[in-house]
């Protein structure tokens, strides 16, 4: 039997279920905040332009605060933008003490300082973890808020009973808010972790060495399933136009024991944990015992 047509031996690490329950015990803990304090918990969202996917995202994101008895503003910026404008209006939030989360909706367009901008988001309402404060805590495992999509992963590895300790984990992908954190989380739980981008040499046989493989790429179908190995867990951090990863999920598959789906496997997690620490944030700032542990 060719690998074509083997039949898939993987079990599907399907996000959806325990991203649910992160969420119900977020809207738990936000009417709690409510009640104690008269104040909800609030997430602003900052868009700039009209990208289609972008404003998408955003507007699913509103959503999910709002069945999670989360509040959100919104601050819509036009895509000509400069940067100091846009640092002047997250330096706005920031100040702002009803607001205890910032999403900075990216990429946010050519011409703008991502970095200055994602710097001017203050540290204890940096929900999405972008700013290199939370970069740094995760790098040495202190308190903080982690990158969402990363922390989303390692949630999934525990729901999924993969302990990374002892494994080789392979990140092929090193975006400062992906793949970069997303290896330092394992590394700090104990994998011997290979970064992997564009100049890597073989890359393939890098790929091949993975108990843990981590797809952050941003390429459709990049990874074929011929280069995993048999039994690695396969974490597609991708997402790309006609609902496709970064990873060939057919052939892939037929090799690992256990894969992400995308859609419905890394992204409903990702929100999840943004919702998740947006109550946290809140709960430290109003100074409420905190109810979600993360």
């Amino acid at each position: 039997m060719t690998l074509d047509s083997a039949p898939p031996t993987a079990r599907l690490m399907d996000g959806t279920g325990p991203a649910r329950r992160i969420v119900a015990e977020s809207a738990a803990a936000a009417d709690r905040i409510t009640r104690l304090t008269g104040t909800a918990p609030c997430l602003a969202t900052v868009l700039v332009g009209e990208d289609p996917a972008s404003v998408t995202y955003v507007r699913m994101k509103r959503a999910r605060c709002a069945k999670a008895g989360i509040r959100s503003v919104h601050v819509a910026l036009p895509a000509s933008v400069t940067t100091r404008r846009l640092v002047a209006a997250v330096e706005e939030l920031s100040r702002d003490p009803a607001v205890h989360g910032i999403l900075l909706q990216h990429p946010v367009g050519a011409g703008i300082d991502e970095r200055a901008a994602f710097e001017a988001i203050a540290p204890e309402k940096d929900v999405d973890g972008v700013t290199a404060r939370s970069f740094a805590a995760a790098g040495l495992g202190l308190p903080g808020f982690a990158s969402c999509t990363p922390g989303g992963i390692m949630r999934l590895l525990d729901e999924y009973g993969v302990e990374p300790a002892g494994k080789h984990a392979v990140v092929v992908g090193r975006s400062p808010i992906l793949g970069r954190p997303a290896g330092m989380l394992l590394l700090g739980r104990d994998a011997t972790v290979t970064y992997c981008h564009s100049r890597t040499v073989d890359l393939a046989s890098r790929v091949r060495e993975a108990d843990v493989l981590v797809a952050a790429v941003g390429k459709p179908r990049f990874l074929r399933g011929e280069d995993v190995k048999p039994g690695a867990v396969v974490i597609d951090a991708g997402y790309n136009p006609g609902n496709v990863g970064d990873v060939d999920f057919e052939s892939a598959a037929r090799r690992a024991s256990l894969i992400t789906p995308v859609p419905g496997g890394v992204g409903p997690m990702t929100i999840a944990v943004l919702l998740e620490q947006t109550v946290r944030a809140a709960a430290r700032q109003l100074g409420v015992p905190e109810a979600v542990s993360g």
